[in-house]
């Protein structure tokens, strides 16, 4: 398979994965991040945020994202086929590469990809949690690089890095392992159903959420602030435990799982259904 039809699969898988899931990805965000005394629900934000602003305020700083999610979709699939090869050698070119490659190829993967992430996340936790209209994305980064320098634009890249790079281990080991129990041979053969894309995507991206998310909340936290409130990431988790309890570091999970089964389901069937096309 060529870098174009890897880098096109790519992309539209990423794009319909933003497409669907963003609403719920802004109901995360509101939840990781408002300091609560009283726990809110997914349903209650929603419904207060669509009441206030109306519903196009689910997709507010999506741009940001979709503007970068080809290029960084096709990087992160082109550098998992590498890597996942490059840590298992021994297995023949004709074959899949076996768990164990996957699951350092994905690490490998997530910690390159959040050299890229960084920023665009940044900016797109900024616009999502803004009560003020901003211009976009491009005037966003313009005010964080004059106002805090280019570390402003990367800062949380430690815990990005720490969030991703496991948490990209288990989504692809758990999307490979999963779609050979649910049709034996496909990864050799390519010929898995709609099905087992759907629920095999779905299965991987749930997964990767639940086993990084109390760091994604700190990130989030971290993040957010025009304003450094943290000293780091383990004064953010300290001051935020204190101030909220240990359930905060877990606070929006569900969201996030039903996004991330929604997103990820449809990220592999974009990009597996593409690749049959080429």
């Amino acid at each position: 398979m060529g870098f174009w039809q890897e880098f096109v699969a790519g992309g539209l898988g990423g794009m319909a994965g933003i497409i669907t899931g963003y609403p719920l990805d802004t109901l995360r965000m509101l939840r990781q991040y408002k300091r609560l005394s009283t726990p809110t629900s997914a349903l209650a934000i929603l419904r207060r945020v669509v009441a206030t602003d109306g519903p196009l305020a689910l997709y507010r700083g999506m741009s940001a994202p979709l503007a970068s999610v080809t290029f960084q979709n096709a990087v992160a699939f082109q550098n998992y086929a590498v890597l996942s090869r490059v840590f298992d050698s021994k297995v023949a070119a004709s074959d899949p590469p076996s768990f164990k490659g996957v699951a350092l190829g994905g690490i490998g993967t997530g910690a390159i990809q959040s050299l890229m992430l960084t920023p665009v996340e940044l900016l797109k936790i900024r616009l999502q949690l803004s009560t003020t209209n901003h211009r976009g994305p491009a005037s966003l980064a313009r005010t964080i690089f004059r106002t805090e320098g280019f570390r402003g634009l990367y800062r949380g890249l430690t815990v990005t890095v720490l969030r991703d790079a496991p948490a990209h281990g288990v989504y692809f080991w758990t999307y490979e392992y999963a779609r050979e129990k649910l049709h034996p041979g496909c990864r050799k053969s390519g010929q898995e159903s709609f099905h087992t894309m759907l629920v095999a995507g779905g299965l991987a991206g749930v997964a990767s959420w639940i086993c990084c998310y109390p760091l994604d909340v700190i990130k989030t936290r971290i993040q957010a602030d025009p304003q450094p409130r943290y000293r780091g990431i383990v004064d953010c988790f300290r001051r935020s435990v204190e101030e909220e309890g240990f359930g905060v570091m877990w606070r929006g999970l569900g969201t996030a799982v039903a996004r991330a089964f929604v997103v990820n389901g449809a990220i592999f069937t974009a990009y597996e259904t593409a690749l049959r096309f080429f």
